[in-house]
């Protein structure tokens, strides 16, 4: 993984870029027989998907993305041999909890039935609403992660966009009568990080909803970085180059090759390649909008959270923030940037439940976030630590060390985190499926052999790689032929 000491070699493909999208982009090339080349300006590659030792060592801690719904839901990245590249995934007993003050919890589990029992008088509703997305989960994850193309199954996205497309507020208020189940998918949808009374919060409700019951919420066995090696070491076995600490300035840098992917920001594009992209388009480019911020905490702990209700102290993942006016409130203000909320809504993982391997024996680790407005510097520490001592009281003396990372932390560590951006990108409606910019193949550029492949282009923010794999797909397609 060392930069070559001349740029003269031609390669079929290079990527800026080495985060799971930027890597599924190669090995696609590579399937194909394209040269390849990936280009990371970390020491180490993987992107979102790292994982280090940040409070105490033997604590190993993932960075960035941590839960993978998407990651055993992406039709690329089953289709490849990760297990064989050493990657496992490993499932928490619950995917989710969602405590309350009176100690009981909604939960979901893989099994339907099994969450509807913690729903009370919205069981049966719950069930109408799942279960034929259920049914139907293989066909709409294949037509949910890429671009707008027609459907090959219209039903279904029939019955999944009707609903996608309200507000989340709108759906869980309509559709759902007692708190617990509001709740529930008030926090699902929360991670649109957007105002939940905006258009088309319910689609990422809906789809993270629809993972946990299909192929649940699980971690890559010791850390999220074992994806990132499964993916290098399935593209170097194909031929792929992987070459690190190479900060791209240019695009004039770059070895010669048939087409250049960027698994970048559509700010970092339009810098990198100023040179060579229309000024129009790159306008357009820099217009492009990011999202809010977060502020997480990673903790070294001594023994589990102490949560009150018994389904929390079983579950992957814990949404901490009450009931759905809560959740509301604080999502309102955080992400429409007035503000940070005294009692934010706290995502909490707990990996060391299913997957000891992350700590010393007996020790555990965990991390939680909330968002922020996009920028902020402002320490939410003492609040999101309050919150989640809420509802599970002795959680503080558990605390053997902690680790914290605000919005600049954050784009520090990975530029493409504008502002603390995690998703790519504002997931507003009008630009869920024209991101980086409207055009009839979003992945494109007015130049034939450029691309961008993030985060910022369909199907948007998650670890699934698809991103890439249709940036790859255009590549095939559009770009020059070989010489």
């Amino acid at each position: 993984m060392r930069k070559p000491e001349t740029q003269q070699q031609r390669y079929d493909a290079v990527i800026v870029g080495s985060g799971p999208n930027g890597l599924a982009a190669a090995i696609r090339l590579a399937q194909e027989g394209w040269s390849t080349l990936v280009i990371e300006a970390a020491a180490t590659p993987g992107g979102g998907t790292r994982t280090a030792e940040l409070t105490l060592p033997g604590f190993h801690h993932d960075i960035c993305s941590a839960v993978h719904p998407m990651g055993v839901a992406s039709p690329f990245f089953k289709s490849l041999p990760l297990a064989e590249h050493g990657l496992g995934w490993v499932h928490p007993e619950i995917p989710l909890a969602h405590p309350f003050d009176d100690g009981h919890a909604a939960a979901m589990y893989r099994d339907i039935d099994a969450t509807c029992e913690t729903l009370g008088s919205d069981a049966q509703r719950y069930r109408r609403l799942y279960r034929p997305l259920v049914d139907d989960a293989d066909g709409l994850f294949k037509q949910l992660l890429g671009p707008i193309r027609l459907p090959a199954a219209p039903l279904a996205m029939t019955r999944f966009g009707i609903n996608a497309l309200l507000p989340a507020t709108w759906l869980a208020r309509t559709r759902f009568r007692g708190d617990a189940a509001r709740a529930l998918f008030a926090g699902h949808a929360a991670h649109s990080i957007m105002p939940l009374d905006a258009a088309c919060t319910s689609a990422i409700g809906l789809m993270l909803s629809l993972a946990g019951h299909a192929v649940g919420w699980p971690v890559a066995k010791g850390g999220s970085a074992a994806l990132s090696q499964a993916l290098v070491s399935h593209l170097t076995s194909l031929g792929g180059e992987v070459v690190c600490d190479w900060p791209v300035a240019s695009i004039d840098e770059l070895p010669a090759a048939r087409a250049y992917l960027f698994d970048t920001s559509p700010g970092a594009l339009a810098r990198i390649a100023a040179d060579r992209l229309p000024a129009t388009y790159l306008r357009r480019l820099l217009r492009f909008r990011h999202g809010p911020g977060l502020f997480k905490v990673d903790w070294a702990l001594d023994s589990p959270i102490p949560w009150t209700a018994a389904a929390a102290r079983r579950a992957g993942t814990v949404h901490v923030g009450g009931g759905i006016d809560e959740i509301v409130a604080a999502e309102d203000l955080a992400c429409s940037g007035r503000g940070h909320p005294e009692r934010p809504f706290v995502l909490l993982s707990q990996p060391t439940l299913c997957d000891p391997s992350r700590a010393p024996q007996g020790k555990h680790t965990a991390w939680g976030y909330c968002h922020v407005p996009s920028g902020s510097d402002f320490d939410m520490t003492a609040r999101i630590e309050a919150q989640i001592e809420r509802f599970a009281p002795g959680f503080k003396d558990c605390i053997a060390a902690r680790a914290t990372m605000n919005c600049s932390d954050y784009e520090g560590y990975n530029s493409n985190l504008v502002g603390g951006d995690i998703t790519g990108g504002m997931n507003h409606w009008s630009q869920l499926f024209t991101r980086p910019v409207a055009r009839s193949n979003p992945y494109t550029t007015p130049e034939r052999d450029i691309y961008i492949c993030s985060s910022s282009s369909p199907p948007g923010g998650g670890v699934h790689g698809m991103c890439g794999y249709w940036a790859a797909e255009a590549a095939l397609r559009h770009a020059p032929a070989a010489r």
